[in-house]
């Protein structure tokens, strides 16, 4: 049963992080945020909503830094319970994926549990004050790739954010597997 993230609660403030990259760095929401916004995406190796759109994922991501767009990816799932997504098998995804955007990894879930995190992928698209502004789809895609011209949801709503530091009002919600949570 795919799990689908709440509605978008408008100006809610993004907590501060700093995690372990795939890249060997620690990095920090301050450092990644971009003067026009910043994109945080909780995503994971293994979820077949996530692979099914990896591919544009990164293709966004490259193009929203462009405009001016911090961006970073978060795999906060239990990696004893899954460990296709342990830290050693996301440094083999992000260079498989070649993602132009720091993979973090959340062992404690800390950030997850801040951000209430519900699926990957669960898209975060703050303002320039990082402040939520989307929280909706990429695309039309489910765990199979819609069609190659689907309206670009996540894409064109962070491009209104760093113009204009509001995201649209009608948003529909991501859709995907849900945040695999340690045993209390």
């Amino acid at each position: 049963m795919p799990a689908i993230p709440p509605v978008c609660d408008f100006g809610w403030k993004a907590p501060d992080f700093t995690l372990p990259g795939t890249d060997g760095r620690d990095h920090a929401l301050s450092e990644i945020a971009g003067p026009r916004g910043t994109l945080i995406m909780f995503i994971c190796n293994h979820c077949p909503y996530v692979l099914a759109v990896i591919d544009r994922i990164v293709r966004d991501g490259r193009e929203l830094q462009g405009l001016g767009i911090g961006v970073a990816a978060i795999c906060s799932n239990d990696a004893i319970s899954y460990p296709a997504d342990s830290f050693g098998q996301m440094k083999v995804k992000a260079r498989e994926w070649d993602l132009p955007f720091p993979y973090l990894h959340d062992e404690s879930q800390r950030v997850a549990r801040a951000y209430d995190a519900a699926c990957t992928p669960d898209f975060f698209g703050l303002n320039a004050d990082r402040e939520l502004q989307y929280r909706g789809r990429l695309d039309a895609s489910r765990n199979r790739a819609g069609p190659a011209d689907a309206r670009r949801d996540l894409f064109e709503a962070m491009k209104l954010i760093a113009e204009t530091g509001r995201g649209p009002q009608e948003q529909v919600a991501s859709m995907g597997c849900s945040i695999k949570w340690k045993a209390a």
